[in-house]
């Protein structure tokens, strides 16, 4: 299994099966995974340096991580809705989208 999608299963523990089904057959969502890795590990590189402008870009990649897993979220949501006529598997907490 390629490093984006470790990721992504990594990030959505819960939702890796699904995570792997959908990336063997969706090359844009294996990219997408792939974009989430490389955007998490520019992450950590900038949290190792003590600049200001460090502390820019780490904000920057820190946004940029959430975006790519809420977009992954959002496919996979999709997928098991459309995969269950409809119907979420995932229970969330009141209140949350």
């Amino acid at each position: 299994m390629d490093r984006g999608v470790l990721a992504a299963a990594r990030r959505f523990p819960l939702r890796s099966l699904e995570i792997r089904r959908i990336a063997v057959t969706d090359v844009s969502f294996r990219s997408l995974c792939e974009d989430l890795s490389e955007a998490e590990e520019a992450l950590e590189r900038w949290s190792r340096l003590p600049s200001e402008q460090a502390a820019s870009r780490r904000s920057e990649y820190d946004l940029l991580v959430e975006e790519l897993a809420r977009e992954i979220e959002g496919i996979v949501d999709r997928r098991a809705r459309a995969e269950n006529g409809g119907m979420s598997l995932v229970s969330r907490p009141e209140g949350t989208p």
